[in-house]
C-alpha cells in the first residue's frame, strides 16, 4: 500500500511538471519574449542612433546654416551702397540748382539794344544784365514786337537754342541776336524808334529804345531773334 501511494505521488507531481512545461510552451512567452524584447531595443537603437546623428548633423546643419550666414555674401548688396556711390549723381543736385534757380522777371534785368556789324546794319544785339543782386535764369527768347501794326511776336530761330540754362549771377550779362531785315532800302521796312519785349514766364512789357537817332529799319516779315546765351556763337547766332 504505501508503494502504490508513493508511486501514485511521484506520477501526481510528474504529471504537474508535465502540464507546467506544456503551459510554457503553449504560451512562447518565456524564450519568445526576450528576443523580442531584444529587437525592440535595436529598433530603439537604430532609433536612437538616428536621433544621435541627428544631433551632430544637426551641428552640420548648423554649420550649413554658416553657410546662410555666407549669404552675407549679400555684403554684395551692400554693393547697391556703391549706388550710393550714385552720389555722383550729386553732379545731377548741380543741375537741381539751376533749375531751383528762380526765372529772371523784368523787375530783375535791363534790357538794351545795341546794333550788331557795320552798314546795313541787319541784326541788332538784345543784352539782358542782371541787375537784381542775385542769381536767376534767363529762358527761352526774347518775345519781341517791333510795330504796332504787327502784334505777333518775332518767330524764334530754333538753332540758336543753348544746351544749358542761363543761369546769370548778379551783374552777368544774357544775349540774344536779332534779325531786323535783309537790308539796303525796301519799301518793306519800317523805321522803329522803339520796341517792345517780354521775358518767357513774365508778361511784363519791357519798353527798349532803338539804337541811334533815327532808329532801325525793321521789315516784319524777314524779322528774327535767337535765344538767350551768356555768349553770341560764330554758327548758332548766324541767320
Amino acid at each position: 500500500m504505501n508503494t502504490l501511494r508513493h508511486r501514485s505521488a511521484l506520477l501526481a507531481v510528474a504529471g504537474t511538471a508535465l502540464v507546467l512545461s506544456l503551459t510554457a510552451c503553449e504560451n512562447g512567452e518565456g524564450v519568445k519574449s526576450t528576443p523580442a524584447g531584444t529587437s525592440s531595443v535595436t529598433a530603439e537603437a537604430s532609433d536612437g542612433k538616428g536621433t544621435g546623428t541627428s544631433d551632430p548633423t544637426g551641428s552640420t546643419d548648423s554649420a550649413a546654416s554658416k553657410g546662410s550666414t555666407g549669404s552675407t555674401g549679400s555684403k554684395g548688396s551692400a554693393g547697391s551702397a556703391g549706388t550710393t556711390g550714385a552720389d555722383g549723381s550729386s553732379g545731377s543736385t548741380g543741375k537741381q540748382a539751376s533749375a531751383s534757380t528762380p526765372v529772371c522777371t523784368a523787375r530783375d534785368v535791363t534790357v538794351t539794344a545795341a546794333k550788331e556789324g557795320g552798314p546795313p546794319y541787319t541784326h541788332l544785339v538784345l543784352t539782358a544784365k542782371n541787375t537784381s543782386g542775385h542769381s536767376c535764369r534767363l529762358t527761352g527768347f526774347p518775345h519781341i514786337q517791333f510795330l504796332e501794326s504787327h502784334k505777333q511776336d518775332v518767330p524764334s530761330v530754333a538753332k540758336s537754342k543753348p544746351a544749358a540754362p542761363v543761369v546769370l549771377a548778379a551783374g552777368d550779362p544774357a544775349y540774344a541776336l536779332v534779325k531786323l531785315s535783309d537790308g539796303g532800302v525796301d519799301e518793306d521796312n519800317e523805321p522803329v524808334l522803339a520796341f517792345s519785349v517780354m521775358l518767357e514766364g513774365d508778361s511784363t512789357v519791357i519798353v527798349v529804345s532803338a539804337p541811334g537817332s533815327g532808329g532801325v529799319a525793321v521789315d516784319p516779315a524777314k524779322a528774327l531773334t535767337g535765344y538767350w546765351t551768356p555768349e553770341l556763337r560764330n554758327e548758332a547766332d548766324d541767320f
